[in-house]
């Protein structure tokens, strides 16, 4: 199942696509997807009326495809997650998951436009496996209990200003948060729809040239294993989010390689997660 937010920003309406690749409208059950839907048990009541025939079709073609996730509570970031692009950024590969935090405002829809932010020299793109956390998780036992407290999986590009990430201050908020940098979607598709979270491909081009091209099963730390030491520190509530690392392939570790610019168009995809295609534009 996947579902999803379509319409203009601040007033996107939430709906389903079954397998069939129909759209249902979810106002009926819900006024949004967020933390409160998925905590009282959402997406069973979903499955249930598209089981049942309950919800209206709709059409959603010429509307804008929201983040498929409304308001999350907090963007967990880790970084360094793939082997491949600890080496190119020459950085050690970490013995414990390097974690950051992304200011929640950063997350747009998949096709909206991306801002380069004022004064930017080195704004980059990172296609990474998000996760999203649909029951709360405090102190988990073991990685083997994580599986039950996840409500699904989308596309996160990780979008980061390497400037302001590691020249400017001794943490990597400044070039994280910058606004739109975290574009979402399109869609949050729930674990049943997803063989296994570390057996996913993903891939990035710039202006149709391919930088990204990685596998989830050479993730260093996988999804159950985050998800569970990530509950040893902080408590994960219903929608939060993980941005769970990103492959080799970017801009920081390609020499001659150019950061983005006005103009430039980013498309990204994830195995059975769907794309996400962004223009840039200077803020």
């Amino acid at each position: 199942m996947r579902l999803g937010r379509i319409g203009a920003p601040g007033a996107e309406t939430p709906v389903v696509i079954d397998q069939d690749g129909a759209t249902f409208a979810l106002a009926a059950l819900t006024a949004d997807i967020d933390g409160a839907f998925l905590a009282s048990g959402g997406i069973d009541r979903v499955r249930e009326a598209l089981a049942e025939r309950a919800l209206p079709l709709i059409d959603p073609a010429g509307q804008r495809t929201g983040a498929p996730l409304a308001r999350p509570g907090k963007v967990v970031c880790v970084g360094l997650n793939y082997r491949d692009h600890a080496e190119e950024t020459g950085a050690p590969v970490p013995e414990r998951p390097v974690v950051f935090m992304k200011d929640p405002s950063t997350v747009v829809g998949p096709y909206d436009e991306v801002l380069i932010p004022r004064g930017s020299v080195k704004t980059d793109w990172e296609v990474e496996l998000a996760v999203v956390i649909g029951r709360e998780a405090r102190y988990l036992e073991s990685p083997a209990e994580a599986p039950g407290h996840i409500a699904g999986y989308a596309i996160s590009n990780d979008v980061s200003e390497r400037e302001f990430q590691l020249e400017y201050s001794a943490q990597w908020d400044l070039g994280k948060s910058c606004e739109t940098f975290n574009p979402l979607g399109p869609w949050l598709v729930t674990p049943d729809e997803v063989r296994s979270p570390q057996a996913l491909g993903l891939r990035l081009t710039v202006n149709g040239e391919t930088r990204q091209r990685g596998h989830t099963k050479n993730m260093i730390f996988g999804v159950a294993y985050l998800v569970w030491y990530l509950s040893q520190y902080m408590v994960l509530r219903p929608g939060d989010v993980i941005n769970t690392g990103t492959p080799a392939g970017v801009a920081l570790g390609l020499p001659g390689t150019p950061y983005l610019r006005a103009g430039d168009i980013v498309e990204l995809s994830i195995d059975g997660l769907g794309s996400q295609r962004q223009t840039l534009s200077n803020a």
